[in-house]
Order: structure tokens, then C-alpha cells, then sequence
């Protein structure tokens, strides 16, 4: 197999670049605890807080503040709006938990890497200075979340 090539990532977007880490590590505990049987209600419970604490309010950030940076319609920015439109209804779904969650982890992934892999880097190619210092300022400040109650994937 290949392995890639670390990603230099501006100072700017870094902080975004470290939730979308925490983005993985949430599909990464969603795995492991269907592989040890976990019950499904304290699963969904973790993804109702981490939608509220870490999803939202990133996914906020990225539509207002990042994904402006390319043009209107961008073919990119069109397939990550959609994507967050999917995964805030995963996130809201409770018809059927345990088929939702299987989902919801594998998409939050895959929309994580193809964020990572094309769309930040198509973003710090063609954004400005003032750009780029406007999202800094806005993420600066960020705080992280306090630790989740219930370990489950321990």
C-alpha cells in the first residue's frame, strides 16, 4: 500500500484540521463499540453530544467562514454541503440506531478524508492573506470539549 505524504497544512486551517481528527477518532470509538456489543442507546447517546459539542459548531465554521473562500457553486464545496446535510440527518436519525450508527461512521470518515485530501487543500491554494487570517481570528479561541461521560469504547 502507499503511503501518503503528510499534508502541510496552513496555520489557519489547523485548528479545523484537529477537529476533523477528533471527527475520526468519533467513528473510530462507534467501531469499537459495536466490536465489543456496546448497547446501542449509549452509542447513540455519544453521537447526540458529539453532534451538539463538536459537529454543529464545526460544520457552522466550515460553511460560513471556510468554504466561501472558493468561488459560488464550486463543485467541491457543493459535494461538502451535501454531505453535511447527510450526516446532520444520520446525526438526527433515531428510526433505526444501530444501522444509522454503521453508517454515520463510515460517512463521517469518508467526508473527513475527502475534506482533508482535496477540498482544504483546493482552499489554501487560491485563498487570500486576509482570508486566511479571518478564519485564524475566528479559530483562536477554540475550546475543547469537555471529556464525554461514558468511555464506552474502552
Amino acid at each position: 500500500m502507499e503511503k501518503r505524504k503528510p499534508i502541510k497544512r496552513h496555520s489557519a486551517l489547523q485548528p479545523l484540521s484537529r477537529q476533523h481528527h477528533f471527527g475520526l477518532l468519533f467513528s473510530w470509538k462507534i467501531r469499537k463499540g459495536f466490536s465489543k456489543n456496546v448497547e446501542i442507546n449509549r452509542m447513540q447517546a455519544y453521537a447526540k453530544w458529539f453532534f451538539k459539542q463538536e459537529i454543529e459548531p464545526h460544520f457552522y465554521d466550515e460553511e460560513t467562514y471556510v468554504f466561501p473562500i472558493l468561488e459560488e457553486g464550486n463543485e467541491l464545496v457543493e459535494r461538502a454541503l451535501k454531505e453535511h446535510r447527510q450526516l446532520k440527518r444520520l446525526f438526527n436519525d433515531t428510526e433505526n440506531p444501530g444501522k444509522t450508527l454503521h453508517q454515520l461512521e463510515e460517512e463521517l470518515d469518508a467526508h473527513i478524508r475527502f475534506e482533508e485530501r482535496i477540498l482544504f487543500n483546493e482552499i489554501q491554494k487560491v485563498a487570500t492573506e486576509e482570508q486566511l487570517q479571518k478564519i485564524e481570528e475566528v479559530h483562536s479561541n477554540l475550546e475543547k470539549s469537555p471529556d464525554y461521560h461514558d468511555p464506552f469504547w474502552e
